[in-house]
């Protein structure tokens, strides 16, 4: 518990007696319940209001959230939502920027305040957030005969890699006995995102003022460099148009790959008949010129315009985030604030947090595009330039600059 933290919002959010308690609705995704189970629990202890959670598949969430909207009504007091939907129910939702007095702000890191804020106003609160890191096989990388022979090599010691190079070095290297140094992702486009932070761009597809910026240099580099394991360096498996993140996590737990980039909640659910159970290593995202960066994956707490109990939602967002280390016992063991990581940092089976951490704070580090047609700029400009790349062409410069002229039509630019 964050009492400091609780403290301080105690007197603005927690006034409702038991005698005046009510009960309260919140929408979640499925896999998010239990993230906010013991936070409820506690609240409903504290202030007699009771939370009632209504769980629904990932695109269930935005489409009854779009259907209540559009009926004037909510049965939902409380939205557990997605990242990329905050611009298109920013007008919908409440304000809630009171509730983010500066001590809240202090203990969120600045990339999860920045995609709570729309228009001037902070209207969510993060709920969880996840962010790729660097996974990689402690026994491989401990082994004194690969110590010995990758400075041979390479010149250098055999240690977690930091940033582009040592990455590329290290996939070759492990490629050998019949297994590869790492995978490329290709049916998702968040890793090579990340690796646009990295570069330093501005942001991803768009920057601050919403301007797309796709055919930018640091696209452009970081393109290059994500496909070289594939094209270049042939030290990933040649099928990457195939790999979602459940492939690349699969060939990571049965031996097939040395090292991957992962969202950090996957250190805790190796399976233990895995190849790799307990041989694990854990370190922050790598970097490139502008250092770590990395592309949280947040989920956020709204209030919908529609609901019927408008205080006491606020109520139990104040106390959620108070009380945001209750969630890390959930199977997902995911949190929202820097001292709700920092408190689990030193315990065993969490070594992955302070690379969560690290990474989350990373002053590169940034979410993607607050913009309502993110997803059609995905679909339409982003990954057919982003897969097309990965069929090995001399033509990256080219096919982000028709990636940028399809995004501008499609934004009116």
């Amino acid at each position: 518990m964050n009492k400091t933290l609780f403290s301080a919002l105690a007197a603005l959010c927690l006034a409702t007696s038991a005698a005046q308690a009510e009960a309260i609705t919140v929408l979640v995704e499925g896999g998010g319940h239990s993230l906010q189970q013991a936070a409820a629990d506690a609240f409903t202890k504290e202030t007699g209001i009771e939370v009632n959670f209504v769980e629904v598949p990932y695109q269930g969430v935005f489409d009854k959230l779009t259907a209540e909207i559009a009926s004037g009504t909510s049965n939902y007091d409380v939205a557990t939502i997605d990242v990329v939907w905050n611009a298109a129910f920013a007008s919908h939702v409440e304000d809630l920027s009171d509730l983010f007095t500066d001590a809240v702000k202090a203990d969120i890191p600045p990339a999860l305040l920045a995609d709570a804020t729309v228009g001037g106003k902070l209207i969510a609160m993060p709920a969880w957030a996840n962010a790729e890191i660097v996974f990689y096989r402690k026994d491989l990388w401990e082994d004194p005969a690969n110590q010995a022979a990758f400075k041979a090599q390479y010149g250098y010691d055999l240690v977690p890699p930091a940033n582009w190079q040592q990455w590329r070095d290290m996939a070759k290297f492990f490629t050998k006995d019949g297994m590869f140094g790492t995978d490329v992702i290709g049916a998702t486009s968040e890793e090579w995102m990340a690796e646009v932070l990295q570069a330093g761009s501005p942001g991803v597809i768009l920057d601050d003022a919403g301007q797309v910026i796709l055919d930018n240099q640091a696209h452009i580099d970081a393109l290059q460099n994500y496909r070289a394991p594939l094209c270049e360096d042939k030290s990933a498996p040649d099928n990457a148009l195939e790999i979602n993140w459940g492939e690349a996590q699969n060939l990571f737990y049965q031996g097939q790959i040395a090292m991957m980039k992962f969202w950090a909640h996957a250190y805790k659910m190796t399976p233990e008949d895995s190849k790799i159970a307990g041989k694990v290593g854990v370190a922050p995202m790598i970097g490139g010129s502008a250092g770590v960066a990395g592309i949280p994956g947040p989920w956020y707490n709204v209030i919908p315009s529609t609901s019927q109990h408008k205080d006491a939602a606020r109520q139990f967002i104040a106390f959620a985030i108070a009380h945001n280390a209750l969630g890390i016992e959930a199977p997902l063991g995911l949190a929202a604030t820097n001292s709700a990581y920092a408190s689990y940092t030193d315990k065993p089976g969490y070594e992955h947090f302070g690379p969560l951490l690290a990474t989350l704070s990373a002053p590169a580090s940034k979410g993607r595009p607050i913009n309502e047609h993110y997803q059609e700029l995905v679909d339409e400009a982003v990954m057919p330039a982003f897969q097309g790349a990965l069929e090995c062409e001399d033509n990256v410069a080219q096919l982000l600059q028709d990636a940028a002229a399809t995004a501008r039509d499609i934004l009116g630019q």
